[in-house]
């Protein structure tokens, strides 16, 4: 049953698809986005990661914990709908990808909102003014709204690294030392 993240991101496609069509026809966009986040966050769990790929683990109770917290925190998803896609994953042993089907569903929803999801990640703490400006020039790069997320790395050692969607502008100190390895090399 184990399978590949680049398996898991081809396979999530179609049913992120399929999840955004039916939460923007009913205008839960958002609700959808956190039950997914939801689902993902219980799949990604250790134990539960087990019980998935336990011979003997009875399906039905994995799809209703997976669904139940999705629907618990998030307020406003169908249940009945959600419920139905996890099994859906289940049956075809897909519910590892609940994490990539998330990533993609919250694509497609930036992309409806005119919006760009950024994350930021550098070797120690940013200031909220370097962050705004980013922001700014960032908005004016994609010519649309930005959604700024920091992330601390120190294996970074300095600088930054930017990844929007596909685009990744990498300024750290670790992406120069390993281009320099790797020339050093050949």
């Amino acid at each position: 049953m184990a399978q590949s993240t680049g398996n898991h991101i081809a396979i999530a496609r179609p049913y992120a698809q399929a999840a955004f069509e039916t939460a923007n026809e009913s205008g839960r966009l958002d609700a959808w986005s956190g039950a997914l986040a939801a689902a993902a966050a219980v799949v990604n769990d250790e134990q539960v990661a087990g019980l998935i790929d336990a011979p003997g683990t009875d399906a039905g109770q994995v799809i209703n914990l997976i669904a139940g917290i999705a629907v618990q925190t998030a307020p406003g998803a169908p249940a009945d709908k959600l419920t139905n896609l996890v099994k859906l994953l289940e049956e075809n042993g897909r519910l590892k990808a609940l994490p990539e089907i998330s990533s993609a569903f919250d694509a497609l929803k930036a992309e409806t909102e005119n919006r760009v999801e950024v994350v930021l990640t550098a070797a120690k703490p940013v200031d909220e003014g370097t962050q705004a400006r980013i922001v700014e020039s960032l908005k004016r790069r994609f010519n649309r709204d930005v959604s700024l997320t920091f992330e601390l790395d120190e294996s970074l050692i300095g600088g930054a690294r930017l990844q929007a969607d596909d685009l990744v502008i990498d300024g750290s100190v670790r992406a120069g030392l390993d281009k320099l390895a790797t020339t050093l090399a050949n």
